[in-house]
């Protein structure tokens, strides 16, 4: 199941007792900060969760799967989200037994 924002938001609002709509407003000005930083090419680093980045990929020659006519991509940034050795710890288990 997916996680909304929603279902953050009353998170907020059980966990720290804050009115539902002061947890909405929260969660919004977190995502926007996030949003603002990576949109400047800045990494956001979230100790014991992980970190966002940037990268720029160049232009590059890719294909059409519907034609297969060969096409120029152009160069764009994109977004990477690394997992902190904490969290992989945490998903994974403790795989060494």
């Amino acid at each position: 199941m997916t996680l909304t924002k929603t279902q953050i938001a009353n998170a907020i609002h059980q966990e720290l007792g804050f009115p539902k709509n002061r947890s909405a407003e929260l969660l919004e000005l977190l995502l926007e900060l996030i949003k603002n930083k990576l949109e400047n090419s800045e990494d956001v680093l979230v100790s014991g969760f992980g970190k966002f980045c940037v990268k720029s990929k160049n232009l590059r020659r890719g294909r059409n799967p519907a034609t297969g006519e060969d096409m120029m991509l152009s160069g764009r940034r994109v977004i990477t989200f690394r997992c902190s050795h904490l969290l992989r710890t945490k998903i994974n288990g403790d795989l060494s037994s």
